[in-house]
């Protein structure tokens, strides 16, 4: 196959996995009426540990599940149960649109935080990407000019707990087990939520039951589309492709959920996607990153919590 064909597959497994990630979203946004994004988030973590659980059956790697470096892999794993919650919490109560408006300042954040984690030389055309960014989040806001609720501050924190925890990753993934990064997670993720049920709990309906299988499901596939999207693609082309989530966003909430696009938040989130499409491709050139921080994750999503490190 050609290397044009090979790229075109890859951005093909990238388009469908974001479609899917939209899914998922649009799903946790009808759940989230209903039901506490702590029964959500259980129900579906455990639908998701089975298909995961495959995969760490078929890890080939030798060796425990001990982790190397169990502080970092306990933190990451805290980092991405509190991404969950977050982003959970914010898909309920705000806009589609405006809640991957605020996600996309992941890459912003992953620049950043790059700097003391992985010794990450930043100059100043990535600054100014991170400060217009910045700029564009501000815009979705509109501090002064109408209420930043909890949902919006939801969102953000989602963000900065994905980018920590994916710098954690490009920091330890090395030296760490596939299996011990996937499965540590998930079961911090069940312990937690499992504590919360008795002051949650909501008996589902067979449908809603069925929708947070979907959830996990949903997350398990986006994932492995995503990761095939990488094998296939240079990371620079697949990279970009996170953003046709918001046309997703934008076709689900009108769709089905009756929201209106708002002015602002279009104009700060086209904002925001520009500058982190520009790290993206500052980053893909050659000399221009030491680490390559933003293009070496291939797991955007730590909200999802079916996260698969990169491979």
């Amino acid at each position: 196959m050609s290397a044009q064909n090979t790229t075109l597959r890859g951005l093909g497994y990238a388009f469908l996995g974001f479609a899917v990630f939209a899914s998922h979203d649009a799903l946790i946004k009808v759940l989230g009426g209903t039901y506490s994004v702590m029964q959500i988030i259980f129900f579906a973590t455990l639908f998701s540990f089975v298909p995961m659980a495959v995969t760490i059956l078929t890890d080939r790697t030798t060796g425990n599940f001990l982790p190397h470096h169990p502080w970092l892999v306990l933190l990451r794993s805290a980092l991405m149960v509190t991404s969950m919650v977050c982003a959970f919490y914010a898909f309920s109560v705000l806009p589609l649109a405006e809640v991957y408006s605020l996600l996309f300042s992941f890459p912003l954040i992953v620049t950043v935080l790059s700097i003391p984690i992985l010794g990450e030389v930043v100059r100043a055309q990535r600054w100014a990407a991170v400060a217009v960014g910045l700029i564009g989040v501000l815009i979705v806001l509109r501090p002064g000019s109408t209420d930043i609720t909890l949902g919006h501050l939801a969102a953000l924190t989602a963000a900065f707990c994905s980018a920590f925890a994916s710098v954690l990753v490009r920091k330890i993934g090395n030296e760490e087990r596939s299996a011990v990064l996937i499965l540590y997670p998930m079961l911090l993720a069940i312990a937690v939520m499992s504590i919360a049920q008795p002051a949650v709990y909501q008996p589902p309906s067979l449908l809603h039951l069925a929708m947070m299988a979907l959830v996990g499901v949903f997350s398990v596939i986006a994932q492995h589309l995503i990761i095939l999207a990488y094998r296939a693609a240079p990371a620079g082309v697949v990279a970009p492709s996170q953003y046709s989530q918001i046309i997703w966003a934008t076709l689900f909430g009108m769709a089905f959920f009756g929201e209106k696009p708002d002015g602002w938040v279009a104009f700060g989130a086209s904002i925001i996607i520009a500058s982190g499409v520009f790290v993206v491709w500052r980053e893909s050139r050659s000399n221009a990153s030491a680490n390559t921080p933003v293009l070496r994750v291939r797991s955007p999503r730590a909200d999802t919590g079916a996260t698969r490190p990169g491979e």
